[in-house]
């Protein structure tokens, strides 16, 4: 069994995001990459299945800041296999372009399982992994609570609205949208993450010609203005309660 996992680094959105003066991107100097949450639930589930049956795992990721510490962080965890993807990854690539690039790469490796977060929060153009499958030629499940292998076949449980889960079974080679590991993505020390370090390689493969028509254009970005504020209400719980009153009054509520 062999699991390819391409990952992909996404904006800190604990940290303030500055926009460029060009107003069209974010500023790359204060910018601060980690990876993508769903996409580490990704390399979650694809360790858990090849502690359960077996099996290769290979994490590959664009280069960009941070990108050796995704994956030594990966192999620290028990991937087999780390590919740094080389190229031109600027804020202007989208999903289109990555998924294309990713496809090719992944097609030499004739995987049995392609597993990707479901979604980012940056995801301009659609979703990564439904763009991959249609390239791969694979057929694609999103929205995955959990995966179990068998004789060629992925049982896989897709959460619906209002708490519902569905089980689909799908016959492999495809392409699945992890939304939530079996389990929470494992903590790593960071002792191990140093030994990965010294006993994993990343290898690294050119990605040329990045198509980055299909996506949208970027014509301006800005942050929300400010509108109405919330009024603060002081004094006593009497008069407080009064107050309130007199304002339910006024917009006719009582």
């Amino acid at each position: 069994m062999h699991i390819v996992v391409p990952v992909k680094l996404v904006p800190d959105l604990v940290e303030e995001l500055v926009i460029d003066p060009s107003g069209t991107t974010l500023d790359p100097d204060t910018l601060r990459l980690q990876l993508n949450e769903f996409d580490g639930h990704a390399i979650e589930q694809a360790i858990l299945l090849k502690e359960r049956g077996g099996g290769q795992v290979t994490v590959m990721a664009p280069d960009v800041e941070g990108v050796d510490d995704v994956l030594y962080t990966a192999a620290a965890k028990g991937a087999d296999r780390l590919i740094k993807l080389c190229g031109n990854f600027g804020q202007s690539v989208n999903n289109h372009a990555m998924a294309c690039a990713v496809a090719n790469l992944i097609k030499p490796l004739q995987p049995d399982l392609v597993l990707t977060g479901v979604q980012s929060h940056s995801d301009l153009d659609g979703s990564m992994g439904p763009l991959l499958a249609a390239y791969l030629g694979f057929p694609y499940v999103g929205y995955i609570a959990g995966v179990t292998l068998s004789d060629g076949r992925a049982v896989v449980r897709k959460e619906y609205p209002g708490g519902l889960v569905a089980e689909m079974e799908v016959v492999l080679p495809a392409v699945l949208g992890i939304q939530a590991a079996d389990q929470p993505p494992r903590y790593v020390a960071f002792t191990r993450i140093r030994q990965a370090m010294k006993t994993a390689s990343i290898e690294e493969q050119t990605v040329e010609g990045l198509d980055v028509s299909g996506g949208p254009t970027v014509s301006r970005m800005y942050k929300p203005e400010a509108a109405a504020r919330a009024t603060m209400i002081e004094g006593k719980p009497d008069e407080v309660a009064s107050r309130l009153v007199e304002l339910f009054r006024e917009l006719g509520v009582l």
